[in-house]
């Protein structure tokens, strides 16, 4: 009865709303004004969730009876108890900023609140893999271009290729494409006739590069922003897409034991079953074969 009240719609959705307020509640703390005026009542309302986070967690335990443990099983109950427990601890005046900050922590409960939320966190999670190899590939294509860049504006524009680091910079911003044409316009017309407006001086040596400037940075915004970055979109709509058929799964597994109808699982331990006894059965043929020999 309790794990069905727990699961039930009408639950989820005051957990919900637990959440939200707690989210309201530590924005409305940052203005002074009210929490001069009401402090003692959003005090009072802070406690009140805290106890409604602790019932909360307290009952999912209690309906798995004397299985509690397994409540831990799940990764969404445990990040939403850590969250709790660092919400009890007990923090005096000198970290009361760390404590105030930490109980921001409580608005990420929306994600574990929200099972679409928690599809989209886990497809993120499961493309982490492939995206450290993409991470690389651009790595290394900023590490090229950034180098490349380095020895050929440098003279001209030292306030975007000046050096390595300042280079890498400014490549994250061609590739995010934030007016990344005045950078290629300062070296595709030179320092001198085309100076950025952070630019306290003309360079040393403005040198124009009317043919070389545009193919090195549009070629950069095709590789870097037109196709590695849409790679990292293709890999977690791939994640997304399997993460929802096992959602779609494990919903129809769960829907088959409510009925008490088999699951694959259950098809599956029964096929091995039988085949266990066809083994045995065979085997003592074979026994007796040999026996009537």
């Amino acid at each position: 009865m309790l794990g069905r009240f727990v699961e039930s719609r009408t639950f989820q959705a005051g957990v919900l709303i637990v959440v939200l307020l707690a989210a309201i509640l530590v924005g409305l703390e940052t203005d002074p004004g009210l929490v001069e005026r009401y402090g003692s009542l959003l005090r009072w309302l802070d406690r009140a969730i805290i106890v409604l986070f602790v019932l909360e967690a307290v009952l999912k335990m209690a309906a798995r009876g004397r299985h509690f443990y397994r409540y831990f099983a799940d990764g969404w109950n445990v990040f939403d108890f850590l969250i709790v427990v660092v919400c009890l601890l007990p923090v005096d005046a000198h970290f009361a900023t760390v404590l105030r900050l930490v109980r921001v922590l409580r608005a990420l409960r929306l994600i574990s609140a929200l099972p679409r939320l928690q599809l989209l966190v886990g497809s993120l999670l499961r493309s982490l893999p492939s995206m450290v190899y993409i991470g690389l590939l651009l790595l290394v294509l900023f590490y090229v271009y950034a180098v490349t860049g380095v020895f050929l504006w440098r003279g001209n524009d030292p306030v975007h290729f000046g050096d390595l680091p300042t280079a890498l910079l400014s490549l994250f911003r061609v590739v995010t494409l934030e007016d990344w044409t005045d950078i290629m316009y300062t070296q595709m017309y030179g320092s001198d006739r085309h100076p950025f407006e952070m630019q306290v001086a003309v360079a040393e040596h403005p040198t124009p590069a009317p043919i070389l400037s545009p193919l090195y940075f549009v070629s950069f915004v095709l590789l870097g922003t037109m196709i590695i970055l849409n790679l990292f979109i293709g890999v977690i709509l791939n994640s997304m897409a399997e993460a929802q058929r096992d959602r779609e799964a494990q919903e129809r597994a769960r829907h088959l034991a409510r009925l008490g109808r088999p699951t694959l699982v259950d098809d599956v331990a029964e096929l091995d079953r039988k085949l266990n006894e066809a083994r045995s059965l065979l085997d003592a043929l074979r026994r007796r074969l040999n026996q009537d020999r």
